[in-house]
């Protein structure tokens, strides 16, 4: 049994952490820089922003790791540090968890490569399956509960990350963005997500929808998710309202207030 779904059997919700990579912006991060290097280089910031979810209740801390990817590190020359820098995004919200006296979930995440898949785009599936062993296995033995595998939007691409997370021995988790007219960029849509996670085996520890263009729109979608989900945890991580950039800085159009009744509905 995971380590969510233990803690789910104890309470029926689970609160989720919110944004990495914007509230890394407010800490300095710029535009076209790779977050997960501060997991190496400056450490201290990652500590306080999962500090700063832990202060804020959170049940689940995800890892500072959505473009841990060989194929997304190695557009700044980091590919060769997979290992390691997935290591210690899990090390560092473990240690966050350790030092908090609550039981918490660190969530690995692992993002999309970025990479279409063959016939469209260079990347094959097998390739996809191999880059992403690679990043789960360094989350893994970093300390990571779970693979958090969020933000997906085509099938294929799913199912490469829910091979890789079963041959690394890891429970795993699966979110799609379902951002363009209600379904995901790849013509994904929330009903035909659900009905085949609930036929993979084993079975994710839970699916849902996270990002897109606001909180209205991923519940939308997520009433087809529960409807064909079965029994498995459904998770409701939303974007705070639609982003905009603002010179260095990113906005949202929802306020605390939206969210957190958005939170309720969910």
């Amino acid at each position: 049994m995971s380590k969510l779904h233990e803690m789910l059997e104890k309470v029926p919700v689970l609160l989720a952490d919110g944004a990495t990579g914007t509230n890394l912006f407010d800490k300095g991060l710029e535009s076209g820089m790779a977050p997960e290097i501060w997991n190496l280089e400056l450490a201290d910031n990652i500590r306080e922003l999962h500090q700063s979810f832990v202060d804020a209740g959170s049940d689940i801390l995800v890892t500072n790791s959505f473009g841990g990817s060989a194929r997304r590190l190695h557009l700044h020359n980091l590919h060769t540090r997979v290992h390691e820098i997935n290591a210690r995004a899990a090390e560092i919200a473990a240690e966050i968890v350790a030092k908090s006296g609550r039981e918490m979930v660190v969530a690995g995440s692992v993002g999309p490569t970025g990479d279409l898949f063959a016939p469209l785009g260079e990347i094959t599936y097998q390739q996809a399956v191999e880059v992403f062993i690679e990043q789960i296995a360094g989350l893994k033995a970093g300390g990571a509960d779970v693979a958090w595998i969020e933000t997906m939007s085509a099938p294929e691409e799913i199912d490469a990350a829910i091979e890789a997370s079963n041959e690394v021995g890891l429970p795993y988790t699966v979110t799609v963005s379902f951002d363009t007219a209600g379904r995901s960029m790849m013509g994904l849509a929330p009903g035909a997500f659900a009905t085949s996670m609930a036929c993979k085996s084993p079975a994710p520890a839970a699916i849902g929808s996270n990002c897109g263009v606001g909180a209205s729109d991923l519940l939308f979608a997520l009433l087809d998710v529960v409807k064909n989900a079965g029994d498995l945890p459904v998770i409701a991580k939303a974007n705070a309202g639609v982003p905009q950039v603002r010179g260095d800085s990113v906005h949202y159009s929802g306020t605390p207030d939206l969210m957190e009744d958005y939170a309720r509905l969910a």
